[in-house]
């Protein structure tokens, strides 16, 4: 039986390294609505920290839970995206190998006779 290499070592790594590198405006501008999560993780966590360091009563828990959510969202589907990659990557090298090792032969039609083209 063949090990899922889904989620292998390598690739979580490299996914877990691709995800915070995603995280940059201008990679996050190429799809709109995770820049919209990207950019409002960042507007909440200014707010919780403007709660944070005010002077007013008034409690960040909730502030913060929602920033939490949403960079967490963000890391999440860069973390997808970047397994993703990894593993067309990986599919694609396991391809160009195997091109290498298979040998073909091509089989005559029934109605044409046993000759080499």
């Amino acid at each position: 039986m063949k090990k899922n290499e889904t989620f292998s070592r390598a690739i979580v790594r490299l996914a877990v390294i691709d995800a915070c590198r995603k995280l940059s405006p201008r990679k996050q501008l190429e799809n709109p609505v995770m820049f919209l999560v990207y950019v409002s993780a960042v507007l909440t966590t200014c707010f919780y920290l403007e709660e944070l360091l005010s002077a007013a009563d008034a409690s960040g828990w909730f502030t913060l839970s929602i920033a939490v959510l949403l960079w967490f969202t963000v890391l999440f589907a860069n973390f997808a995206e970047a397994i993703a990659e990894g593993r067309g990557k990986a599919q694609a090298e396991a391809l160009r190998s195997a091109k290498k090792e298979v040998e073909a032969r091509r089989i005559p039609a029934p109605d044409q006779p046993d000759r080499v083209r």
